[in-house]
């Protein structure tokens, strides 16, 4: 089991070229991927892209890129030899009486706006996208890491809560038998107190508490509430992501467990169901985070 969250950096050094790529996942219900690469870098994305979505499945990711190169060739140095001249020829132009100082040395007027820019050399875009997918690969292992370590301890706290959810099951499964009897001794009571004196038709009596019996009954719910526990108790031992396939099973939970709350007339039996409900919203609660 793997968890959504997690943080993963991954280098990549070559030629004196440098990628460092960095990864922020968090719970999505689908993979989504966040991306802003810079124009220089634009011939890597599609390689990003085809690592994520290669090695994840579920989560929100979002991905940072920083790029570093420190070849010799890696920048040069243009000069507007026109607007120089063109500064040079204004300069000319002064009247002497202004009684300035001619300082046009070459490192002055190199240092004039705009007559010197900085220029990037084209990149490689071959040697960009090697960089990119190894980098990538090595940030995916570094969250992989996190999120392995994250989901085993979702796994440990869903192993808790879903005991705890066979445990209040195990509770409703004692005193569902009890529901009727219990009905059918307060209803006998009710009817002696009202008809003090008046013989009290038995069969009548036989004939209501069946039909509370087959209103209330709740066997086939209990049932499948342990089956619905059975099953995620497999995903829990599961490798692969079952995320998606928890929530389904968290939705059938709950839906007997709303079943048997309507159907059974009893405080103790309703009591229970509230906290297998509890509990469940719990489980819902934590398993938003599993791959």
């Amino acid at each position: 089991m793997k968890s959504m969250t997690g943080y993963g950096k991954g280098t990549a050094v070559r030629d004196g070229r440098e990628l460092v790529i960095e990864l922020k996942s968090v719970n999505h219900r689908f993979l989504d991927i966040g991306m802003r690469v810079p124009r220089l870098l634009s011939c890597t994305e599609d390689t990003i892209r085809k690592v994520l979505n290669a090695r994840l499945s579920r989560g929100h990711i979002d991905v940072y890129i920083n790029y570093r190169n420190t070849r010799t060739d890696a920048k040069t140095v243009r000069v507007d030899t026109q607007l120089l001249a063109a500064y040079v020829k204004a300069a000319r132009t002064l009247p002497d009486e202004l009684s300035l100082m001619d300082d046009l040395t070459l490192s002055n007027v190199l240092r004039l706006p705009d007559v010197t820019e900085i220029v990037a050399a084209d990149e490689d875009s071959d040697a960009l996208i090697a960089l990119a997918e190894e980098a990538t690969n090595a940030a995916v292992d570094a969250l992989e890491v996190m999120r392995s370590l994250e989901g085993e301890r979702l796994r440990a706290a869903l192993q808790t809560g879903v005991d705890q959810l066979a445990a209040y099951r195990e509770t409703i499964l004692v005193r569902a038998p009890f529901v009727v009897e219990d009905y059918r001794k307060k209803l006998n009571e009710r009817i002696e107190a009202v008809l003090t004196d008046a013989e009290i038709d038995r069969a009548r009596l036989a004939t209501e508490v069946a039909l509370f019996a087959d209103r209330a009954c709740i066997d086939e719910e209990i049932v499948r509430l342990k089956s619905h526990i059975t099953q995620f108790n497999a995903y829990l031992a599961a490798e692969e992501p079952i995320g998606r396939k928890m929530d389904f099973i968290i939705q059938e939970m709950n839906r007997e467990c709303n079943t048997i709350g309507s159907k059974a007339n009893d405080a103790e039996l309703t009591a229970t169901v509230l906290l297998c409900k509890a509990e469940i919203e719990k489980l819902r609660e934590q398993i938003q985070n599993v791959e």
